[in-house]
């Protein structure tokens, strides 16, 4: 038997790590990853969705430039899952600017909803059992001063906001149009459709 020139004692390659690279292929896969939702959503927003095609998107609220309404941003503070499928309007995808908006009914409230494209974590087809996951770097900000503990009208405001979380977590308030997507640490997901 010829001597192993990598020195492990066992077939090149086996056992060792694979050197660092010194190319940003994970980057590069994720670019283009992200260019497929892209064109499925410019897809939708100019021919409408095939079928029983529709799409989950998930972002993070709290990126900044993502515009949501302040309900909704106290009731998904980081993250929220929105669904693509028979009531939406006006989607837009702007791929220059990075953002795309859509207007979608909360409660029977509509609303639009302006998401840049790098708050999106998520996207999905259940259709086709299509899914792609995305890594979202928020950008650091300076930490907020010191808010008071009860702001200007905060009794009524927060009495308020517990009332919402009451009927919302006892069900009185839902929405038709929208489903909430639980990630497990496996990367699987369990969906709660809120009707």
């Amino acid at each position: 038997m010829e001597d192993d020139p990598t020195g492990h004692g066992g077939p090149p390659g086996q056992g060792e790590q694979p050197p660092e690279s010194l190319l940003p292929y994970d980057e590069w896969t994720e670019a283009a990853l992200r260019q497929v939702m892209l064109r499925a959503l410019q897809h939708a927003a100019t021919h409408g969705l095939p079928g029983n095609h529709h799409f989950y998107v998930t972002f993070r609220t709290d990126h900044p430039g993502a515009a949501v309404p302040p309900r909704l941003k106290a009731q998904y503070p980081q993250e929220m899952t929105i669904v693509l499928q028979h009531q939406f309007w006006d989607l837009q995808v702007d791929e220059a600017a990075g953002v795309m908006s859509v207007g979608l009914s909360f409660g029977g409230i509509p609303c639009t909803l302006r998401i840049p494209l790098a708050a999106i974590t998520a996207f999905a087809d259940p259709q086709v059992r299509y899914g792609l996951h995305f890594s979202v770097e928020l950008p650091e900000l300076a930490p907020e001063p010191d808010a008071p503990a009860t702001p200007e009208y905060g009794p009524l405001r927060n009495s308020v906001n517990d009332y919402i979380a009451s009927q919302t977590s006892a069900g009185a308030i839902t929405s038709a149009s929208v489903y909430f997507v639980n990630y497990g640490k496996s990367g699987s997901f369990a969906i709660n459709e809120n009707e």
